[in-house]
């Protein structure tokens, strides 16, 4: 494969890259927030007792749950993207 094929891979790699870190930090910061909402729902359904305040809590956890699952899809790319990095550099050098 050409120098600049590889290059040009790279370089694509790495705006990738820098866009799925970003996205990863939002969603660190919202899945905080959203994890404390949750606990909160959780907390108010244990004190109120009712049937609503279970289906909140249970739909806050269900959200939290998503937003952790979409951040692990994210990190699992970044580490895919990473791993591709490592192996075009090794091709630029080798």
């Amino acid at each position: 494969m050409g120098s600049w094929l590889v290059q040009r891979r790279l370089s694509q790699n790495a705006l990738r890259l820098k866009s799925l870190r970003a996205e990863l930090a939002e969603l660190d910061e919202q899945l905080s927030v959203v994890r404390s909402d949750a606990d909160d729902e959780a907390i108010r359904s244990m004190v109120s007792e009712t049937p609503d305040a279970s289906r909140a809590a249970n739909e806050a956890r269900k959200h939290a749950d998503a937003l952790q699952r979409h951040r692990d899809h994210v990190a699992g790319s970044i580490a895919e993207l990473e791993q591709r990095q490592d192996e075009l550099l090794d091709r630029l050098t080798g």
